[in-house]
């Protein structure tokens, strides 16, 4: 009945995006493109299913008419939308400063999901950087005056990346996409941006956008430990031709990066639904009925009920899932032969 399924994008323009989606054999409309909905239940950007029996069909109606099949058993049976919205992002110039809040602000102030992240660094320019977080031991009363004398710059802590790179965004962590990168992100779906600095720019008429200074210093943890900003993930071999590294997990999603030269089959047992995110390569995703070519830069969306897959080609994708940690984390690393530091530092991050 189901099927491996690709979406048609959703673009959003935003004065910082750029072209960089051409380059992944995209048409794109005219202006700067600065995100791809790859797979969303969003109402600001509702995906639509691009290829099989289903095409024209938004994700949204298709769980609508079967959410068990469709998102798994582990979802509520009036569920209508997956709480995972996936992203591909243009910086071709720097984003603003930023921060979400997490659940219980959200839904109390925005009546909404509040918003965790986490981003795959797939492309930088030499010597680019992301801002994630404050600097060591700035408290609110620093930041407040930093952001009245507009030097709030001097407060944010900078970290380099490059291709490969994997950055959580816990909500409440302030924090920035720089010039010349593209990311894949996983977050909440949410819609939830508190912007507190957008580097002084104006549109034509001489306007900035829109800062949410109150909201924000409400929801910034200024206490939070100084942890290591990239997740180095821990790296297991599936067979001969398929190693996985499990970057992180937590109770809003995990992401395992699968590097492959051959195949390897999985299962999705009904439980969850999978999405992978090719980021290099081309390859197959196969069931037993139906065949799905994928390329670097496409998202597919796996049903819960969609049985066992194989995926086969040379290429890199990221997993992304909403785990059962003991289940899907904690026991296959065990069986692996991870040690217990190596699980807690996928769970910590």
């Amino acid at each position: 009945m189901y099927y491996p399924l690709k979406f048609k994008p959703v673009y959003k323009k935003y004065i910082w995006g750029g072209r960089y989606f051409q380059k992944l054999g995209r048409e794109l409309p005219e202006g700067l493109i600065a995100e791809s909905w790859e797979v969303s239940c969003h109402k600001n950007g509702l995906s639509v299913i691009a290829n099989g029996e289903y095409a024209g069909r938004t994700l949204s109606e298709l769980i609508k008419a079967d959410p068990i099949g469709v998102a798994g058993a582990n979802f509520p049976s009036g569920c209508r939308e997956i709480p995972l919205l996936i992203k591909l992002i243009d910086a071709n110039d720097k984003l603003s400063v930023q921060v979400h809040p997490d659940d219980i602000y959200a839904a109390v102030f925005e009546n909404a999901f509040g918003k965790n992240e986490m981003w795959y660094i797939i492309d930088a320019k030499p010597n680019a950087s992301l801002v994630v977080g404050l600097k060591k031991n700035t408290t609110k009363e620093e930041f407040l005056k930093a952001v009245k004398e507009n030097r709030i710059e001097d407060c944010l802590l900078q970290v380099g990346v490059m291709p490969g790179d994997v950055i959580n965004i816990p909500a409440g962590t302030v924090h920035s996409i720089g010039k010349g990168i593209v990311i894949a992100e996983i977050q909440q779906t949410s819609d939830i941006t508190y912007r507190l600095f957008d580097y002084n720019r104006v549109d034509t008429k001489g306007v900035g956008r829109q800062l949410h200074l109150d909201k924000a210093l409400d929801v910034i943890n200024f206490k939070a430990e100084s942890r290591k900003v990239k997740c180095d993930g821990v790296k297991l071999e599936i067979n001969n031709t398929c190693f996985k590294t499990i970057f992180l997990a937590n109770r809003y999603f995990a992401c395992e990066r699968y590097e492959l030269t051959g195949e390897v089959t999985e299962k999705s047992d009904g439980s969850k639904f999978y999405i992978y995110i090719f980021v290099e390569g081309d390859g197959v995703v196969e069931t037993e009925k139906e065949s799905v070519r994928v390329n670097a830069g496409e998202t597919v969306f796996l049903p819960a009920a969609l049985g066992e897959y194989t995926i086969s080609g040379k290429l890199k994708a990221l997993k992304t899932y909403i785990p059962d940690i003991i289940r899907d984390i904690v026991n296959p690393m065990k069986n692996a032969g991870c040690t217990n530091s190596e699980i807690l530092k996928v769970l910590n991050t």
